[in-house]
């Protein structure tokens, strides 16, 4: 099988948009005809993925709604991951951050039980915390930069040495490791950042949370995986997998995530036009 970089380049071509299909199984959310339980949790996971899955180029699942459940959520983890095509990218949304021998067997349970395609991981702890999951081949892992989340300034936002926190990061992994493998978290709830971490570190992957129930910038997050730069993916979860919680929520959330995959397709269109025209007016 093709590398992950690989894979995703040519799902991306297929699908005609950066769309990752976001798994979050919150027991609370569940379609009204599922039980709160672990058994609720997967049919609802394997419902969207059978549903949705076609319009995207990558499943992300958040492992946290599994690992409630013990050794019954893991085991309905690994059913789940199953369920991802092959062709598609499968991100574990893990947030891992730790070092030595304990790193060494988050990868093995994810990267390696699991068989991930990636991971996300807090890049905190430096390098230590990252190596263990690269030293697994042919895998991808995505570093916590500007994320999502309304208190995420408090912290990234700090300046250091006349740039933010979140800033010096995404240089620092994008100088460390080169070669593609190692990308970023940035979050479309803040469109400024977005567009000043794209220019500022082009190499890297982006994953780019915070489209749809959020509110984050569409167009942003699309202009930050287009053609012009490293492949990336904007995830959407709640917009698409809470799109109904009734007896048709398979249905709609087939037809939410089409409905994305088409804006995304317009954004990507309109960005690449805006990206030609600039460069025609600058060499003109």
């Amino acid at each position: 099988m093709s590398s992950p970089l690989v894979r995703l380049r040519e799902r991306r071509d297929a699908v005609g948009a950066p769309l990752c299909l976001g798994v979050d199984p919150h027991p609370d959310h569940l379609p009204e005809q599922l039980p709160r339980t672990v058994h609720g949790v997967e049919a609802f996971a394997r419902g969207v993925i059978e549903a949705a899955a076609e319009h995207a180029v990558a499943v992300k699942v958040n492992v946290a709604f599994f690992e409630a459940f013990g050794a019954k959520g893991w085991a309905a983890l690994e059913r789940v991951r199953r369920d991802v095509p092959r062709e598609m990218l499968c991100i574990l949304d893990a947030k891992r951050g730790d070092i030595g021998s304990t790193a060494e067997r988050y990868a093995a349970g994810l990267l390696g039980n699991l068989d991930a395609d990636a991971v996300t991981l807090s890049p905190y702890l430096g390098e230590d915390a990252i190596t263990p999951f690269l030293e697994v081949p042919e895998r991808l892992v995505f570093l916590l930069a500007r994320t999502s989340n309304p208190s995420a300034a408090a912290l990234q936002e700090l300046v250091v040495d006349g740039e933010p926190l979140h800033l010096r990061v995404a240089r620092w992994a994008a100088a460390t490791w080169p070669g593609g493998r190692v990308g970023l978290v940035v979050g479309a709830t803040a469109p400024r950042e977005l567009g000043q971490l794209r220019n500022a570190v082009p190499g890297p992957a982006f994953l780019v949370p915070g489209v749809g129930t959020q509110g984050g910038d569409l167009a942003a997050a699309v202009g930050t995986c287009d053609g012009r730069w490293a492949p990336g993916v904007v995830s959407v979860s709640r917009a698409i997998a809470g799109a109904s919680r009734g007896n048709d929520w398979q249905l709609a959330a087939a037809k939410a995530a089409l409905e994305l995959r088409d804006r995304m397709r317009e954004a990507v269109l309109h960005s690449q036009t805006g990206a030609a025209e600039r460069l025609h007016s600058g060499g003109s």
